[in-house]
């Protein structure tokens, strides 16, 4: 994730801080669970209130518009906070406010106001958007700058772990219990629960003792002859690519219930095709461990092309396809989709120096394609179909094989 400089903002890192590296990874394991776990669960909100309020596909990208929203304006101060406070206390209170979004639900749910659910999940978001602010460069440094993409591809995989199991956890506690007269009291306590288990999170992680990044960091890394952080065209251009990646990710998770339901693919309920969404998310586990091993023998940037190209294919097969052919292709995706954003959040902040942590905020900025790109798919379904709308994200698996052949390199 970070060029050669990264060595040198190690030795920044107290030498007695270095035993706890396995404790602070582990650390960084578990929270990423729970981003995944939290994330996931909009794709079962999705179908859960379009069914409720009885919402247009438009209406349904709303709910992902506001989560990620969130992390376009929340991502900048998230950096100003991180420098203020340090990481561990950045990550607490993270935490917290992401504990305060799920609280939220239950007067959005007691009042049945659409309104408070994205009031709540903006909150969820800007809780998330702090911690993704500070986690992602932090693992980086956690140790040599060589295996930075394998290191965050593989605590990454812990994210996909939340979201294989949120999808079955959500169809079992809110979709099975939606009947025929659909209520959103399904949604109280998963979403209560889940704030509850934040707190006690939050405090652990204000308790316990983690490795410290120097704040005197910046003076040991090398003099640039860039003057601010546009000048980098492989970040910009990796921008985008989070922009994409994080985009196509999102769109085909939300409407994938929905997808699994139309005629033409299975015909499913509800509550029969979220346990699908399982399929899509575990391939992007299993993809993330595997990825973790083989970017250690071929050059990241080859396995992002590839994977590229790959899911542009087989979404195309899920679009002009019928059937349960179709639905395989579509689930696939989750499997070629899993190094995606580490890859690119990798590559994208390589040689940055003194300006990785600007580049940071950038990046996680970029998620804001997980607002954007559902809302572009959600208006090309009611006004052509779903199946068709899918090629909202085709394009972004093109840009995002172009950043893995040559976008990616350093100017």
């Amino acid at each position: 994730m970070i060029s050669h400089n990264t060595s040198k903002i190690e030795t920044s890192i107290s030498q007695d801080s270095k035993p706890n590296y396995q404790f602070a990874l582990i650390m960084m394991a578990i929270l990423f669970f729970s981003f995944g776990f939290i994330t996931c669960l909009n794709d079962i909100l999705s179908p859960t209130l379009k069914k409720i309020l009885n919402l247009s596909y438009t209406q349904t990208s709303y709910i992902p518009f506001a989560f990620f929203f969130a992390y376009f304006l929340i991502s900048p101060p998230s950096i100003w906070i991180v420098k203020k406070i340090g990481f561990q206390k950045s990550t607490g209170i993270g935490i917290l406010i992401t504990g305060i979004g799920c609280l939220l639900f239950l007067p959005a749910s007691i009042y049945l106001s659409f309104t408070i659910f994205l009031v709540a999940l903006f909150i969820l978001g800007s809780g998330m958007a702090l911690l993704q602010t500070a986690a992602n460069p932090y693992i980086a440094i956690l140790g040599t700058p060589e295996t930075s993409s394998s290191r965050l591809t593989i605590v990454q995989a812990f994210n996909s772990l939340g979201t294989t199991i949120a999808p079955a956890f959500g169809t079992y506690l809110i979709l099975n219990n939606l009947g025929t007269n659909p209520s959103p009291e399904a949604l109280k306590i998963p979403y209560v629960s889940i704030g509850f288990a934040l707190f006690l999170l939050a405090i652990t992680i204000f308790v316990i003792k983690l490795p410290k990044i120097s704040a005197s960091q910046e003076e040991n890394i090398e003099e640039t002859n860039k003057k601010n952080v546009w000048e980098y065209s492989h970040l910009v251009l990796g921008a985008i690519g989070i922009f994409m990646y994080v985009g196509a990710e999102v769109s085909i998770g939300v409407y994938l219930v929905n997808y699994i339901g139309l005629p033409q693919i299975l015909n499913l309920e509800e509550k029969q095709a979220g346990f699908y969404l399982s399929f899509y998310w575990g391939g992007a586990m299993v993809g993330r461990f595997l990825g973790s091993v083989i970017m250690q023998n071929i050059a990241p940037q080859k396995v992002l092309f590839f994977n590229g190209i790959v899911a542009t294919i087989l979404l195309l097969l899920g679009i002009f396809l019928q059937g349960f052919v179709a639905l395989i292709a579509i689930l696939l995706i989750g499997l070629f989709n899993s190094i995606m954003f580490p890859t690119i959040f990798t590559l994208a902040i390589k040689k940055l120096g003194k300006f990785t942590e600007a580049g940071s905020g950038i990046l996680c900025m970029a998620i804001v394609g997980g607002a954007l790109m559902p809302v572009f798919q959600g208006l090309m379904a009611d006004i052509f179909s779903l199946q068709i709308s899918f090629l909202i994200p085709v394009i972004c698996y093109v840009y995002i094989a172009f950043f893995g052949m040559s976008g990616h390199k350093v100017k």
